[in-house]
């Protein structure tokens, strides 16, 4: 068991900072307890425990109780082996829940959890004024703060994510307690909206806090990053990325940070033009820059301050394109001439930021997963969506909590495999053979249907917890498979047959197995019950284990005496000889 939870560790990530403590005081636990079962225990137990005169009458019931479920039990196992070719079409159809099951579970990196906290982002059109802008974070901001579940309200106008410019804004606000409030924070999110699909001067989504991760995005969990190696190539293919995504119903909010969305008006000088005219480039670039810029002429000082002298066209004659017609230049011969008979002008839209990732040009595309899907299924959309629409020279990645999701599904992967080498490695050096290792190791697949058909019966996600708890599963289970082949050859080198050795076996350790299972789902029951604050990241934990020990326990009595009997060695030691060597 303890080495189980040695590969966790040494995970690195998001997953070993989570779970790095967890594995160590598991292990150490699981060695401290180990000692004392092997010292203290003995000697407490010659020293305080004593036969009892006479026996209660719940001994008496319980102990007759034990009796026939265990005579059952042998006469049922004996039935089981007579037919042991059962045990491999248990196997098979294990294997087909893990498989069938498992590819129909919902994958994500946590749970969302209620954390109070909720953000509401808002984005209008480029070119909206602050005053604009403002009034309408006002209303947005009066819908919030009339909650009857709000704490704590913050807004901000020009204030938005990733650049903040005067057409953006947000709004956060903290909630009450949950257990101060009727609605969950899922509700009040879906209530909001729904209100707010009537504003529409600006595009405004709410966001929930990620229970674990984040990044860029506005607390988008799916972000999913376009490089490529020139703007250009981005402005062609973003359109249609973000029109297939936007109309898929995976999605909920779908956002862009790259927005071709800033009005740009391009002036290039007709130098051909401008020279029979008798106009220098520098009289066109000095008066451009007086009129739209401002200029800085001198100073002037009164009542002992100094001010700039700035000239600047009033902001009624450069607000619009046609205001350059209105501005002369004058040539060399003192002649005025009208500036738009020198200049040609361009309109374009450009992105109000550029960004890039692993130094190539990017777009991020963040998205919220529509109410019945998750993190898991948002990716692999967006995969399916970059692979109908992007051509090769275009490379994906993803990033924030979606980045983070990928990585500890490889890393829990890994160490999902290196607890399984672990294992049977030490069970090999134990057991001193290959052989009787592998069969205890087929308690695993056992499990794991288990713990798969109980994420799927409680509705249940895949998750960093529920894998964890698939972790811890290995070691909890494959102790019932060692009770059974440890005395099974024991009983074999007393001189019973393979088949003999294995039924007696099984029934003598039929109590410690039943007795360490139901101890430890009783023990884990409160985290699967879903109790006290965070309890929704917890369930999957306990789920996983009572579901994957409760439905090996059943299969585990019978699977892994019957494959004994096919893997097992023939080989017994001479009882004689093995009484002499007691003795000695």
């Amino acid at each position: 068991l303890a080495s189980v939870f040695l590969p966790i560790m040494f995970l690195s990530g998001l997953t070993g900072r989570l779970f790095r403590e967890f594995g160590i005081v598991v292990a150490g636990a699981v060695l401290i307890s180990a000692f004392v079962s092997l010292t203290l225990t003995p000697m407490m137990s010659a020293r305080i425990l004593h036969k009892p005169s006479h026996e209660n009458k719940l001994f008496a019931l319980s102990e007759q109780w034990f009796n026939r479920l265990a005579s059952g039990y042998s006469r049922t196992l004996r039935l089981f082996v007579n037919r042991r070719w059962l045990a491999f079409v248990v196997m098979a159809a294990s294997l087909a829940i893990i498989f069938g099951l498992g590819s129909l579970l919902r994958s994500e990196l946590a749970p969302m959890e209620d954390k109070g906290r909720l953000m509401l982002s808002s984005t209008a059109p480029e070119g909206t004024s602050y005053e604009a802008m403002d009034a309408y974070m006002q209303k947005i901001s009066a819908i919030v703060d009339s909650l009857p579940e709000g704490d704590v309200l913050m807004t901000m106008t020009a204030g938005g994510m990733g650049g903040g410019g005067v057409n953006g804004g947000f709004v956060r606000t903290t909630l009450v307690p949950p257990d101060k409030r009727k609605r969950s924070q899922q509700e009040i999110a879906d209530a909001l909206s729904a209100e707010l699909k009537d504003y529409t001067f600006a595009r405004t989504y709410v966001t929930q806090e990620q229970t674990i991760g984040g990044g860029r995005g506005r607390g988008l969990p799916i972000q999913f990053v376009i490089q490529a190696s020139s703007l250009d190539k981005l402005r062609e293919a973003i359109p249609k990325f973000m029109e297939k995504a936007q109309a898929d119903p995976m999605f909920q909010v779908v956002d862009l940070d790259l927005k071709f969305n800033k009005p740009e008006i391009t002036v290039q000088i007709d130098r051909d033009r401008a020279q029979a005219l008798g106009v220098s480039v520098r009289d066109i670039a000095e008066t451009l820059q007086l009129y739209f810029s401002g200029q800085r002429y001198g100073y002037f000082v009164q009542d002992g301050k100094q001010y700039s002298v700035i000239a600047q066209a009033t902001r009624s004659d450069r607000d619009e394109p046609r205001d350059l017609s209105s501005i002369f230049v004058r040539n060399n011969r003192g002649e005025l001439i009208q500036l738009d008979n020198v200049v040609n002008v361009a309109y374009r839209s450009s992105p109000p930021q550029l960004y890039h990732f692993n130094r190539y040009m990017a777009a991020t595309i963040s998205a919220s997963p529509a109410k019945g899907y998750t993190l898991g299924d948002g990716i692999t959309e967006m995969r399916k969506i970059a692979a109908g629409v992007l051509d090769e020279s275009f490379t994906t990645s993803l990033a924030g909590t979606a980045k983070e999701y990928a990585e500890s599904s490889n890393t829990l992967l890994f160490a999902f495999l290196l607890a399984l080498t672990l294992v049977y490695l030490i069970l090999s050096a134990q057991f001193e053979s290959f052989r009787d290792p592998l069969i205890i190791m087929f308690t695993v697949p056992l499990a794991l249907a288990g713990a798969v058909l109980s994420l799927w019966l409680f509705h249940q996600t895949l998750n960093i917890f529920s894998q964890i708890g698939i972790i811890a599963l290995i070691g909890i289970v494959t102790k019932n498979g060692i009770l059974i082949v440890e005395f099974a050859n024991q009983r074999k080198s007393h001189g019973l047959s393979i088949k003999e050795a294995v039924i007696d076996a099984a029934g003598q350790r039929f109590r410690p197995i039943l007795m360490t299972s139901l101890a430890t789902v009783f023990g884990v029951l409160p985290i699967a019950l879903a109790l006290g604050a965070a309890a929704k990241s917890r369930v999957s934990i306990g789920i996983v284990i009572i579901g994957g020990l409760l439905f090996s326990l059943g299969l585990t009595l019978f699977v892994i005496p019957a494959l004994y009997t096919y893997l097992s060695t023939e080989k017994k030691a001479d009882f004689k000889e093995t009484a002499v060597e007691e003795a000695g």
